[in-house]
């Protein structure tokens, strides 16, 4: 049971799923500015969603994780549970999902939830084996759970603040990819996937790569402006994380590549979005000025 329970918890790549539902929980804080039960209702419905989806996508692309040493030990190509039971769980986890984020806060974040798995399940994971550029489309999937999370406390899907958020979310996404091509590239081409680091040379790529890093940057030094409220020690505390960050990336990206520490750089670029995000969520918290 407890190694059944083990497998099912990588299927559905809890550690990614969790990361959605922290998303979702800054959008929901966002615009409610508390924390009430109802967070609980959600981060248990997005989680439940995004492990469906990721199981899905698991089951989808489970051959092509048979042929990458990065991606052969997950639970279906290892034989830890078939395909056939595989799909089952992620057809669950997606319609309780759905049915929790309907029941709880009714249709539009259950349509949004919705229009992720066909973006990320239909679109994107079938765009993968025809460009190298189909992360750019993908990234949308990133930006949706945050307007999940608007949508579910009440407020209106299309607002500029959100908007602009879900902006940054989906420019971030790019390079966070992007950067994984630079160290399992190889990895991907062998496994039958087109990849970016055949259209452009390593060296270019993360010069592409800090092109998006820079832009990223300026895409949360402009949220403010659209925030009901203006803060200067928010202002300030965004200011200077970003100044941290393209400094970080400014002395990676005009190195070589074979020198770049892909761990720390990929850490980084993780760190610096959640700390942005924990920024969001304090300032919307306590009366910040």
């Amino acid at each position: 049971m407890v190694n059944y329970l083990k497998t099912v918890l990588a299927l559905i790549k809890y550690k990614v799923s969790m990361a959605v539902t922290f998303t979702a929980i800054t959008g929901f804080i966002i615009y409610a500015g508390n924390i009430d039960f109802s967070i609980l209702q959600l981060a248990i419905s997005v989680f439940i969603l995004a492990g469906g989806s990721s199981a899905l996508n698991e089951c989808q692309e489970s051959k092509f994780d048979a042929k990458m040493n990065r991606t052969r030990n997950r639970p279906i190509p290892s034989g830890k549970i078939s395909l056939g039971n595989a799909l089952i769980v992620s057809l669950l986890f997606i319609f309780a999902g759905l049915f929790l984020l309907y029941f709880f806060f009714g249709i539009i974040p259950a349509l949004l939830g919705l229009f992720n798995i066909f973006w990320y399940n239909l679109l994107y994971t079938n765009l993968k084996r025809v460009t190298p550029f189909a992360v750019v489309p993908g990234s949308l999937v990133g930006a949706v759970p945050v307007l999940i999370g608007w949508t579910a406390s009440g407020g209106f899907a299309f607002d500029l603040t959100i908007v602009f958020i879900g902006l940054f979310l989906f420019i971030w996404q790019v390079p966070h990819f992007w950067l994984l091509m630079l160290k399992y590239g190889k990895e991907y081409e062998e496994a039958g996937f087109p990849t970016i680091i055949r259209a452009v040379n390593p060296e270019n790529l993360m010069k592409i790569i800090y092109a998006w890093i820079v832009s990223t940057s300026f895409s949360s030094i402009a949220i403010p402006l659209f925030l009901e409220k203006i803060s200067l020690m928010f202002f300030i505390a965004i200011f200077a994380l970003n100044i941290t960050f393209v400094v970080v990336f400014t002395q990676l990206s005009f190195g070589k590549v074979s020198n770049l520490n892909f761990k720390k750089s990929f850490i980084s670029i993780n760190v610096y979005m959640f700390v942005f995000m924990i920024l969001l969520i304090v300032f919307h918290l306590l009366p910040i000025t």
